[in-house]
Order: structure tokens, then C-alpha cells, then sequence
């Protein structure tokens, strides 16, 4: 079952089979015509039904749980498919055909002429991409389900930035390899320029003049469209990894945002001498000092940063991983529409390490005091030392080492921030301060994702309560409200799986006393890989039990 699994994956997602190691599929992109997919929901269908007739209760306890994650993940995922957000959603990041094709040159290593003939056959089923995403937004549109008139723009402001530029210019038409590939490279870049440009063209003209004139207006969440309230619940669930309900969400974020007021003005009155809340986000938008002045500014900040993160870590974690992160800058045909930073894995095969990506466009909107928190999240301890050590598991099934809950992952990344003040990461209480606003930033995501998507906020709204509680600049904000219109629920998953994190250390440092061990339990929270929040209160909560069962008296 599980190996069936994997091959399904695999065949469904072969530009992602290229990065792990699997080369069988080199030549193809993953499909997104009707036909395809509703090809590929009738084999997921199958692998569901075939995996509930399996008899759980006579599996060993590892495979119980490994059961249980695939299990559970299937079925979240089938829960999703079915509102079939692909007829609709226009995002100028997530799903971008463009920015895909562009990351495709660089993340498929060529090693030979058959690897650059692979990534020519593969740019050009990229013509075939836009035009079923033509016919994908068509089908939406006709059932009355379209994206908002704030993400078309963008996405036609973007595309209309790239089609202004000259074709060598574009990423996906200068490969790395094109010096050694002389007869090639021109290939890929006649094929761009014949193939890719018109479809790119096609794509744009679409969207101006079919789709925004009947995009929708101020109500831009998923509760403005058909059963929107279901197609949220279900995006909850994908990405939180339990059923909970919106309101809950929406409650707990209001009240994590009333601690970190209270932090964020406590920190500027003794740092900033600010009186107030709204004084000290005031001064932390208005002081120019805070503020980088230049892009390698921010890349020379970025690296000190993670130079320092990976040489504090052996004190706080018993296994490391063998595979390195590096730190790189945004793409500039990405970056105007991007979030702050992210993160990609490293390659499974060894051919690329991991990687911590900055946003440096327009560098004097980008503050100083963030830096330090955002790195620890995106790479060390956050985002590399989790994803690599998981890839790094051994004998686990591969969908465990190399997939995993979004709750898990991002819950992680976002504890470490705040393990990072007890591994004394942060250089200054100026850094602190953006360590308080970063939490208040994922605390007002539970309340603006809900907000927008259950509660028919409008995007002013969302980016009005934002620059209220948080010192993000308002390019930031921008971006961020813009990225969970178009991501609905991913955005509730970091401060959730936080404070399950938070709450499972807590529990562990009660129970266990003197016997509590940071580095034992970082093991156990990291080495099952991105497990559900529930099965990792299983796990921390028989290390617990086992650790403590040495104090209990000997009937005997």
C-alpha cells in the first residue's frame, strides 16, 4: 500500500520526483487538464478506499501510526480536491505557472545533454500549462466561482512586467548550463520564445479581459463564494491536521494578540522610550535607521545571521543534520508579489542543499529587527534543521520523511523563534522587539485568515488590523493579506501548531522536573518527522511516561 502510494505520488508530482532522486519521469510536468485531473482524484480515490480495508488493530505500533498519518492524509487531501480550487484561484505566487517554469530551470540539475534535453521537453509542456489553466479558470467562471479583482490584477501586473522584458532576460530561457550546452540553450531559448512567450501572452489576455470584469469586488474569502464555508473547513483541516472550528480560531488569535500588544508596548516603552502601543509601531514604520539601506545590506544581515544559528545548535539538539542550508535572495520577477523570506527544501539525491530565500526589493521597506526572528524560522532552527533531519529518518516510509503536516512544520519553525531568546540568538533587544511583532503577526493571522474567510472581511480590513497590532511595513501586509486570500487556512497552522508545541514542553517541564531534557525532547518532537499535532502528543506524552517511570516505587 504504501509503495503504491508513493508511486502515485511520484507519477502525479515529477518535477518533485526530480528534486528526490527519481528520474523516470524527468521529461514530464505534472498535468492540469480536466481529463488528468479527475484521472488522478479517481486513483487517490482508490488508494483511500483500498487503505480503509486494512485492518489497523493487527499492525505493530510503528505502523499503526504510519497507518494513521496516511490515512488521515488522504483523507484531508480528498476533503480539499473536491472544491476544486484550481477553477478559480489566481495568485501571483502559489500556483503561478510562470514563476514555476522559471524555478524549473533551476531546481532540474543537469548534469549531461539527456538532463538538458529533459528541461527542454519539459519547458515546452509549459505552453500546455497555461492553456489548461485557461480552460481550468473557464470552467470555474461558468459556475459562477472567480477570484478577486485585486488577485487578477496582480497576476496580469506581473505577467505584463515579464512580457515586457526581453526573453534572454527570463530565467527560464538562461539556464546555468547554457555555456556548455551551446546547440541546447538555443533550443530552450527558441522554445521560450515561440512557445512559451505566445502561451504566457494567451494567459494574461485572458485574465484582463474574460476573467476581472466579473471578478469579484471587497469580498474576496472563500464565504463569498458557493459553499464557501465548506471549501474553508476543508482547507482547516488540510492544513491544521484537526477539524476545528473557525470561530475557535478566530477567538484564540484575539486573544494571543491582547499578550503580544501588551509585549510589543512594554518593549517599546523601555527600548524605544514610545508611550503606547500605537507609538511604538508608529516609530518602528517611522524611524529610517531601523530600515536596511541596500540589498547586499540585508544579504550580509541575513548570512551573519545563519553563520551564527548553525554554530549555536549543538547545545540544544542531540542530532544535527548532514545537510547544509545556504542563504539566497528572491528572484527579482517574484519578489514585488512575494512574501518577506522562505524557505525550499534541500534536493533528497544530495544535488541541492537547502535553502533560506531573502526578499530584498525595495530594500528600504525592509526592517532591521526582523531579520534575526525571520532567519531562525526559515532556516535554522526553524525550517532546515526540521525538514533535513526528517529527510535524513532512515528507514521510515518515504511520505513521512518528505511530506508532512503544515500545522507540524510551520509550528515548528515558529517555536524556534522563540527558543531562539533561550539559545541567546537575539543580539539586541531592538531584535526582540521584532521577535514580539512576528508573534503578533502569526497570532493576527488566526484572526484575519477567519476573518476574510468566514467572517466576509474585506482586504482593508485585514491589513487595517495588521498594521494596528504588528510592525510589519505595509508592503508586507500587503503581500501577507494578499497570500491568505489566495492560500485559505495555511495561514492558521503556524500559530496552532506553536502553542501545541509550546504547551507539549510545558506539560513535559511540569511532569518531569529535574529529569526534563531540552535535547531529548527536540529528539522526540523531531524524529518521527512532520507528524499531525495528535500524534505527536502521543509521542512526547509516552517519552513522558517513560522517562518518569524509573521514579515510580517497586510493588514488590
Amino acid at each position: 500500500m504504501l509503495a503504491d502510494h508513493w508511486e502515485f505520488m511520484m507519477r502525479w508530482a515529477p518535477t518533485w520526483a526530480t528534486t528526490l532522486g527519481d528520474h523516470r519521469y524527468d521529461d514530464r510536468l505534472a498535468m492540469r487538464d480536466a481529463a488528468s485531473i479527475a484521472k488522478m482524484d479517481g486513483e487517490h480515490a482508490a488508494l483511500l478506499a483500498r487503505l480503509v480495508d486494512v485492518d489497523a488493530s493487527v499492525l505493530s505500533p510503528a505502523d499503526a501510526i504510519t497507518y494513521k498519518l496516511l490515512r488521515g492524509k488522504l483523507e484531508a487531501e480528498q476533503g480539499l480536491a473536491r472544491w476544486r480550487f484550481h477553477e478559480w484561484v489566481v495568485d501571483s505566487s502559489s500556483g503561478n505557472v510562470f514563476g514555476e517554469l522559471s524555478y524549473l530551470i533551476e531546481s532540474h540539475i543537469v548534469k549531461s545533454a539527456d538532463d538538458a534535453r529533459n528541461v527542454i521537453a519539459r519547458i515546452r509542456q509549459g505552453a500546455r500549462l497555461f492553456d489548461d489553466t485557461i480552460a481550468n479558470l473557464a470552467t470555474g467562471l461558468a459556475s459562477g466561482r472567480v477570484s478577486s479583482a485585486e488577485k487578477v490584477r496582480r497576476v496580469v501586473e506581473q505577467l505584463d512586467g515579464e512580457l515586457a522584458k526581453p526573453v534572454d532576460s527570463w530565467a527560464m530561457a538562461s539556464p546555468a548550463w547554457g555555456e556548455r550546452e551551446p546547440a541546447l540553450h538555443a533550443e530552450l531559448r527558441d522554445v521560450v520564445e515561440r512557445e512559451i512567450q505566445p502561451a504566457a501572452i494567451r494567459l494574461r489576455d485572458f485574465l484582463r479581459d474574460t476573467v476581472l470584469p466579473a471578478a469579484r469586488g471587497e469580498a474576496e474569502g472563500l464565504c463569498a463564494i458557493p459553499d464557501g464555508e465548506g471549501a474553508y473547513r476543508a482547507s482547516i483541516l488540510f492544513h491544521v491536521g484537526v477539524a476545528v472550528d473557525p470561530r475557535r480560531l478566530h477567538e484564540l488569535g484575539l486573544a494571543e494578540i491582547a499578550r503580544t500588544d501588551r509585549e510589543l508596548a512594554d518593549l517599546g516603552k523601555r527600548v524605544l522610550g514610545t508611550d503606547s502601543l500605537a507609538a511604538t509601531v508608529a516609530q518602528l514604520h517611522e524611524d529610517r535607521a531601523l530600515y536596511f539601506g541596500s540589498a547586499a545590506e540585508i544579504l550580509t544581515a541575513a548570512q551573519f545571521a545563519l553563520d551564527r544559528a548553525k554554530a549555536a545548535i549543538p547545545k540544544y539538539f542531540s542530532v544535527l543534520p548532514v545537510t547544509d542550508c545556504i542563504m539566497r535572495e528572491i528572484p527579482s520577477y517574484e519578489a514585488p508579489y512575494s512574501t518577506i523570506a522562505y524557505y525550499r527544501q534541500p534536493h533528497y539525491d544530495g544535488t541541492k542543499p537547502g535553502e533560506y530565500f531573502v526578499n530584498t526589493y525595495k530594500p528600504e521597506t525592509r526592517p532591521k529587527f526582523e531579520l534575526e526572528a525571520l532567519t531562525w524560522h526559515e532556516s535554522i532552527p526553524g525550517h532546515h534543521l526540521q525538514i533535513a533531519l526528517s529527510q535524513e529518518l532512515g528507514e521510515l516510509p518515504a511520505f513521512r520523511k518528505l511530506d508532512g503536516s503544515t500545522a507540524f512544520v510551520e509550528g515548528w519553525a515558529l517555536y524556534t523563534e522563540w527558543l531562539a531568546e533561550e539559545m541567546g540568538l537575539y543580539s539586541s533587544d531592538v531584535a526582540r522587539i521584532g521577535r514580539v511583532s512576528y508573534d503578533a503577526w502569526r497570532a493576527s493571522r488566526l484572526v484575519v485568515d477567519t476573518g476574510i474567510h468566514s467572517l466576509g472581511w474585506t482586504r482593508a480590513q485585514a491589513e487595517a488590523f495588521m498594521r494596528e497590532h504588528t510592525a510589519l511595513t505595509p508592503i508586507n501586509i500587503s503581500n501577507e493579506v494578499d497570500r491568505y486570500i489566495g492560500w485559505p487556512g495555511q495561514a492558521l497552522a503556524y500559530k496552532f501548531g506553536q502553542l501545541e508545541i509550546l504547551q507539549l514542553r510545558s506539560d513535559a517541564e511540569q511532569k518531569l522536573a529535574a529529569r526534563f531534557d531540552l535535547k531529548a525532547f527536540h529528539a522526540i518532537v523531531l524524529g518521527a518527522g512532520a507528524v499531525t499535532l495528535p500524534v505527536l502528543a502521543d509521542r512526547v506524552n509516552a517519552w513522558i511516561d517513560q522517562t518518569r517511570a524509573p521514579l515510580e516505587p517497586n510493588p514488590s
